[in-house]
């Protein structure tokens, strides 16, 4: 955090569709979804990379499925918007390249024992907080909201001299930790340049600031629309994009400690993947009962092991049982790659939708149930 005196600041970001890097995200996942469509036993890690009219589709995949790639990659492409070169990209000429091969023997053999290993090491955190009622960190939260009134603002045809590409950026004033008004919001969005700076600062401004953030702005909070004064070529033809990028945009937001691992373009074996989602739904329904106002578990693997090797959790004071109990609750679930995909029944194609706002805080997927009956204990206030 930045420190001022007498303040502290914090700032997230959200990123639009259109955004090179998201799109790479999406297609990676439109290719995962595709796969477990048809062989949820497929073992699936495939990057996608995007520049000047070529997409590159490269990585690890063993399936018996039948997938064509590039048509999937090529209808992301068209559904996000990019459609002729003078947007960024068309997805009917742009150059695709697929160079994929199966899953390597040595992690193969890691993951056909008895009891599936994990499909790499590493490590992976889960958060939840009560600043929101999806128990998300505020800021992210506004943050994503902006985007994806922005995008809505553009596919509905509101604001039709948008186009694909932007970011989102939200800076909020804490008081004792806790972000109670937005100081700042920057926006930089893609246009087609038939509009006036001015006319795009006021529609954006009356269409999508105030709705999103009325209740946390005030006459001191600043406004940056685009603001080195245009931003019309935008998309691959302005910038390269890669799988994984975003990784803060797709957790919390940078409020809460990230693993690094790329949750994009992997089955659920990856523990990258279902990991991190198992120790969100437990940090969520956490504080949902009120066990505590805000909370972090790690979880770390080793490759071709079942078990985690580390596992802990920070309640940073606000706990409201005591942490043994927090402790017994975490404890009643496995962390084993097996017991997860069932827990959170992951063999599914629910994975494209992810790539866009954030991976949590969001009730469609099954990781932000909350389930009171599962996490039911004898509350107390005594520690």
């Amino acid at each position: 955090m930045v420190s001022m005196i007498g303040h502290r600041y914090f700032a997230s970001e959200s990123i639009l569709p259109g955004h090179p890097d998201k799109m790479c995200d999406q297609i990676s996942d439109a290719i995962v979804d595709a796969i477990l469509k048809k062989d949820k036993f497929a073992r699936i890690a495939v990057d996608t990379t995007l520049t000047k009219g070529i997409c590159n589709i490269f990585g690890e995949i063993t399936t018996k499925a039948k997938v064509d790639y590039e048509h999937i990659a090529r209808n992301v492409m068209k559904d996000v918007g990019y459609i002729s070169e003078e947007i960024g990209l068309d997805y009917k000429t742009c150059d695709v390249y697929v160079n994929t091969h199966e899953q390597s023997p040595e992690i193969a053999k890691g993951l056909l024992k008895k009891e599936m290993g994990a499909g790499d090491q590493g490590i992976m955190f889960g958060y939840a907080i009560n600043h929101t009622d999806r128990y998300m960190p505020l800021p992210i939260t506004l943050a994503h909201s902006l985007a994806k009134r922005v995008y809505e603002l553009r596919t509905n045809k509101v604001l039709p001299y948008l186009r694909p590409d932007g970011k989102v950026q939200i800076t909020m004033e804490l008081e004792d930790g806790i972000p109670f008004r937005i100081d700042s919001i920057i926006l930089a969005l893609q246009n087609d340049g038939s509009v006036s700076k001015e006319k795009i600062e006021k529609d954006l401004i009356e269409k999508a600031i105030i709705p999103i953030g009325r209740r946390f702005f005030d006459e001191d909070t600043k406004i940056y629309i685009n603001h080195t004064g245009k931003f019309i070529t935008g998309g691959p033809a302005a910038d390269s994009g890669l799988t994984g990028k975003k990784t803060i945009v797709d957790t919390y937001g940078g409020w809460a400690h990230n693993g690094g691992g790329c949750l994009s373009g992997k089955d659920p074996t990856k523990v990258d993947r279902s990991s991190t989602y198992m120790v969100r739904f437990l940090a969520k329904n956490i504080i949902a009962q009120k066990f505590a106002d805000e909370i972090e578990i790690e979880v770390a693997y080793v490759i071709g092991r079942p078990k985690p090797v580390a596992l802990s959790f920070d309640t940073k004071g606000t706990e409201h049982i005591s942490l043994s109990k927090i402790e017994n609750i975490i404890k009643k679930f496995s962390f084993k790659p097996d017991d997860m995909i069932k827990i959170l029944n992951l063999l599914r194609p629910i994975y494209q939708k992810t790539a866009n706002f954030g991976h949590f805080g969001r009730k469609e997927f099954p990781w932000e149930k909350i389930k009171p009956k599962t996490f039911k204990i004898r509350q107390t206030n005594n520690k």
